[in-house]
């Protein structure tokens, strides 16, 4: 994955009406585990992980990522939001060169609104630091929750293609430009 460019980071913690997204903590480690061997979870993105490989795997203390949120509930990690320049070792070839939006939410904070808002508040973000950057995410198609929230969010499909052994929903989000 490259950097996403001149980008201020971490930026200034982003609080939306009940959220915060913040820079990760090692207080979030034990989240991060749960959140990647969640079968619910892996469901649609190859599968939980298992938790004595991510106890070795993951770091005491989180590598700081341009484009990594952490999305914290009221001081506790319920989920994470990434903004990611794809290079070409990603494996969804119409990603590549650029940014990607990603989300994971822990199963007991789905159907709350949380990854929207969440997930709005990083695109408003990223739209401030770079303001003409379109924006790109891949999904499942049997994962009708995230395609539906990739069209509130304002991404339009433009393709569909085999990868990773299922279909997958292909969408873009264009710069919002000011109106006069």
């Amino acid at each position: 994955m490259a950097d996403l460019g001149p980008v201020t980071w971490p930026p200034a913690p982003i609080r939306t009406e009940r959220l915060v997204l913040r820079a990760p903590e090692p207080r979030d480690r034990a989240a991060v585990i749960e959140l990647n061997a969640s079968p619910e979870v892996g469901a649609f993105i190859g599968g939980p992980r298992p938790r004595d490989e991510l106890e070795l795997a993951i770091p005491k203390v989180p590598r700081r990522r341009p484009g990594g949120f952490v999305v914290d509930l009221d001081g506790a990690m319920i989920g994470i939001v990434t903004l990611e320049r794809r290079d070409a070792e990603y494996g969804v070839r119409p990603a590549v060169g650029k940014v990607e939006l990603g989300y994971l939410f822990l199963p007991e904070s789905w159907g709350h609104g949380y990854a929207a808002e969440s997930c709005a508040a990083a695109l408003e973000w990223l739209a401030g630091e770079l303001p003409d950057e379109p924006v790109v995410l891949a999904t499942q198609t049997a994962n009708g929750r995230s395609v539906r929230l990739a069209m509130k969010l304002g991404f339009t499909e433009v393709e569909r293609f085999e990868a990773y052994g299922a279909e997958q929903w292909f969408g873009v989000r264009s710069p919002v430009t000011p109106s006069d």
